[in-house]
């Protein structure tokens, strides 16, 4: 299966991915205040940061691929989530964190972030798995270093 992720070099990218990942460290840092402040500073529109912020990451050297946070929308059903970190776990994920939105609309939000260090597979996969299973949708990946 070809994964839907891709690593390039950056002399590839066109400028304004580069300068959105520029922008997310200015922000970071705490050199920008807000997003306009560091769109400002690196001369890029602020509808080109919020376009790209979702889609472009950098990896980190001390921690290469090893964190990633995902998304996905579960149906108000007992034991559905528990099934979710299941797939998770036998997937070789380590979940650190997990936040859960009150079920509205008989739907609920869930953010997870895991230690993939050890993922059987790759992200594009596991979240393939977590959209397999009856009940969970929106599978979405928000970021990986």
């Amino acid at each position: 299966m070809r994964s839907k992720y891709l690593l390039v070099d950056r002399e590839m990218l066109p400028e304004c991915y580069l300068k959105v990942m520029d922008a997310k460290e200015l922000i970071l840092s705490g050199k920008a205040k807000d997003v306009s402040d560091a769109c400002k500073m690196l001369g890029v529109a602020r509808s080109t940061y919020y376009k790209y912020k979702d889609y472009v990451f950098a990896p980190n050297t001390d921690t290469e691929c090893r964190k990633a946070v995902i998304s996905f929308s579960l149906y108000h059903k007992s034991g559905l989530l528990s099934e979710a970190l299941n797939t998770l776990s036998n997937a070789g994920a380590n979940i650190l964190t997990i936040t859960q939105n009150l079920p509205v609309n008989q739907r609920a939000n869930v953010v997870i972030s895991m230690d993939v260090s050890h993922l059987v597979g790759d992200i594009s996969a596991l979240l393939d798995l977590l959209g397999n299973i009856d009940g969970v949708s929106s599978t979405k990946l928000l970021a990986i270093e």
